[in-house]
């Protein structure tokens, strides 16, 4: 990992950001020698098209294990409504 100082940081701040988001580089920034922040990429936050595919299949078993534990003849409606009288 490459370091920088805080004062070189903030002379060349805009070189140093576009070396991160180029090159996805990780940059240390030093106070008196010691690291006391990084510099990071941000990732995606989509999930890949396997990791969707899996979050859909998770779904699709919840949605099979409460059908097969649902009552028949109470709609979802009906149960939502039951509760809030409860409450």
């Amino acid at each position: 990992m490459m370091t920088i100082g805080v004062r070189e940081l903030k002379q060349q701040t805009s070189k140093v950001l576009r070396r991160v988001r180029e090159d996805g580089e990780v940059i240390g920034i030093t106070y008196r020698g010691k690291t006391v922040a990084r510099i990071v990429p941000v990732t995606p936050s989509l999930p890949s098209a396997e990791d969707m595919a899996a979050i859909l299949a998770d779904l699709d078993q919840l949605s099979d294990e409460i059908s097969a534990q649902w009552p028949e003849g109470v709609s979802a409606l009906d149960a939502v409504n039951d509760v809030r009288r409860e409450l």
